[in-house]
């Protein structure tokens, strides 16, 4: 007789082919749990295979980056996106053999959360609400067979579900395209469109005209993009996930916004010393003419130490170009909602205290949570606040900025 998950922490909504109106209420640790411990088992496998590893953290945004594509994967070691398809898998299945012999299969984490004997609808539905919630569409089916086989289910039963998982973002991104088809009239309610109080405009000076192509084309053409005709630009635009094709959706649909460019430009960044480059998702032009930079990131990985470092950097070339800057979660709650968030003195107490003895470990955070009903949202708004560091993957959180 098959059952309900034990633990069970994401809800029956969004169904099978929707999106969630805000994200806020799909926050939970248990994802977080689950990447900590995928965290280690990739680590443990990839002592002796460094490219393997480099590989699984990249295409499964490990460190809680958005995952990567294969063609930019394939870019790295000048090789081919089929190439990059089949080496991930190797690596897949090699990390599962190694996990199995150190004899730490099924693991508890995701044994709890995709419990084997659930019906294959509940699994679906809780794997699709944490691929939106989470921003990984690009790596969905790769992660929806790892979680149910880390889980303990069969590899054909872990095929199964995540190829139904794939199927309903496939159907999203259908009737996305059906409805931005019809009037414009005709868009359903979504999450509130960002404007205007959000945006955090530079000082006075001209501000630069809105680029015409887009600065990321190489992989335009992954297999796990997707694309839709939009009216504002007049052409088809690719996106890497629900949450930048819901943000792209509410602006083609608002009066207040002429046009906008996807990707328009590379802007780069450091972490710990190493350059990195980053894509913004849009740059949009409103009625009146001023412009503003939007970069899409989920609510529950605002607080990541590389995403602060993302946005730090593209809020500067934004100003830099006298546009707006703006940050956009898939929720009513942003940054700025952050800042004031509420946390109960209590709690904030505690973790200050323990901050101040030295960087905080995912045990010291687990206790704390036990004890004080700590919960995501308040971690990462005390994160925000305070400017803390925040790494994923392994969790350390750290004082240091």
């Amino acid at each position: 007789m098959q059952t309900e998950p034990a633990r069970y922490e994401v809800r029956d909504e969004p169904s099978a082919d929707t999106f969630p109106d805000d994200l806020r209420d799909h926050l939970s640790f248990g994802p977080e749990d689950c990447a900590q411990v995928l965290a280690d088992l990739i680590d443990d496998y990839a002592a002796d295979r460094e490219r393997a590893g480099t590989i699984l953290r990249l295409r499964l945004g490990i460190s809680g980056d958005r995952p990567e594509t294969l063609t930019r994967i394939g870019a790295r070691w000048d090789f081919s996106r089929d190439r990059a398809r089949q080496l991930h898998t190797k690596a897949v299945g090699e990390l599962l053999r190694h996990t199995a012999q150190a004899g730490r299969l099924p693991v508890p984490e995701f044994a709890r959360r995709y419990a084997v004997g659930t019906r294959d609808t509940v699994l679906t539905r809780a794997l699709l609400a944490e691929t939106y919630a989470t921003d990984t569409d690009l790596a969905v089916n790769d992660l929806s067979y790892l979680k149910l086989r880390l889980a303990g289910h069969s590899a054909a039963d872990a095929k199964r579900v995540a190829g139904f998982v794939t199927q309903r973002v496939v159907a999203w991104r259908k009737k996305t395209n059906h409805l931005l088809s019809r009037l414009r009239d005709d868009a359903p309610a979504g999450p509130p469109a960002p404007w205007p109080h959000k945006i955090d405009w530079p000082g006075p000076g001209t501000a630069a005209p809105l680029p015409t192509v887009a600065a990321r084309s190489f992989d335009l053409d992954d297999d796990g993009r997707g694309r839709f005709y939009l009216h504002k630009p007049g052409r088809d635009i690719g996106f890497d996930s629900g949450l930048e094709a819901r943000l792209m959706r509410l602006l083609d649909t608002d009066d207040r916004i002429r046009t906008f460019q996807e990707y328009p430009d590379a802007v780069g960044y450091r972490v710990d010393g190493e350059e990195h480059l980053h894509f913004p998702t849009l740059a949009a032009e409103l009625g009146d003419g001023r412009r503003v930079l939007i970069d899409v990131q989920p609510l529950g990985h605002l607080g990541f130490h590389v995403n602060r470092a993302k946005s730090a950097a593209a809020r500067a070339w934004a100003h830099e170009n006298g546009w707006g800057w703006l940050l956009w979660t898939g929720s009513a709650v942003g940054e700025r909602e952050l800042v004031t968030h509420p946390v109960p003195a209590k709690i904030e107490a505690r973790l200050t205290a323990l901050l101040a003895e030295g960087p905080v470990r995912r045990s010291a955070l687990r206790r704390l949570r036990d004890d004080t009903g700590l919960d995501l949202l308040d971690l990462i708004a005390l994160t925000v606040r305070n400017e803390w560091r925040w790494d994923r993957a392994p969790f350390r959180l750290t004082t240091a900025t």
